[in-house]
């Protein structure tokens, strides 16, 4: 099993916690506010723990459990805390109208936060096309980014632990259309599919 920190104390944070420590993983929570930290943990149980706000995190995999715009600066706060790190990206950089992407340009949160992680941490994007409510009830696909194979590998092996199948794209540089994929999914929410119990996946076809 993987030890995990997540960062962020929200949703997701606590729907992805549930599944880790279901899964037998050793689950740190860290938040700017102690008290929501603390409480998380307690809610997760299975002996997770909270870690103190910018300290070296326990677990090998780090969750950025924020919202887009928060990754970056996190990330750039905690600086060598995160060495040796995997640093797991799951934002969606919407913009207002949830019709395009934040950012200009082919880049991807992702990518902007593997320029300020150190050197020798890895960054995967994943999670980001899964709603919560469906990773609360269902089994989707989790589609994984990123640039350094054995990274990508710990991911897929605490994403199987979960319960679900871990389906990578490629290098990092496809997070960007990990995000795009996202926005396709509010596309479909309201409008072809009209809710929100679903989530993308492949389906493959053989003979």
């Amino acid at each position: 099993m993987s030890s995990i920190t997540i960062i962020g104390t929200g949703n997701m944070a606590r729907a992805i916690g549930t599944l880790a420590v279901a899964g037998g993983n050793t689950v740190e929570v860290m938040g700017r506010d102690q008290s929501k930290a603390d409480d998380l943990a307690k809610a997760l149980g299975g002996g997770s723990t909270t870690g103190k706000w910018g300290a070296v995190p326990a677990g090998d995999i780090v969750i950025t459990a924020l919202l887009y715009a928060g990754v970056v600066p996190v990330v750039a706060e905690y600086g060598d805390a995160l060495a040796g790190k995997t640093i797991v990206d799951i934002s969606n950089p919407f913009n207002a109208s949830f019709d395009g992407l934040a950012h200009s340009g082919e880049t991807s949160v992702a990518q902007e936060v593997a320029k300020v992680a150190p050197a020798n941490s890895s960054v995967v994007k994943a999670f980001n096309t899964i709603f919560r409510n469906v990773l609360e009830k269902g089994r989707p696909s989790v589609f994984i980014a990123g640039d350094n194979v054995q990274a990508k590998a710990g991911v897929a092996a605490f994403v199987e632990s979960l319960g679900l199948r871990p389906l990578d794209v490629g290098g990092l540089k496809m997070a960007h259309w990990l995000e795009g994929m996202g926005l396709v999914t509010m596309g479909l929410a309201g409008n072809g599919v009209g809710h929100w119990d679903f989530a993308l996946g492949v389906d493959e076809f053989t003979g």
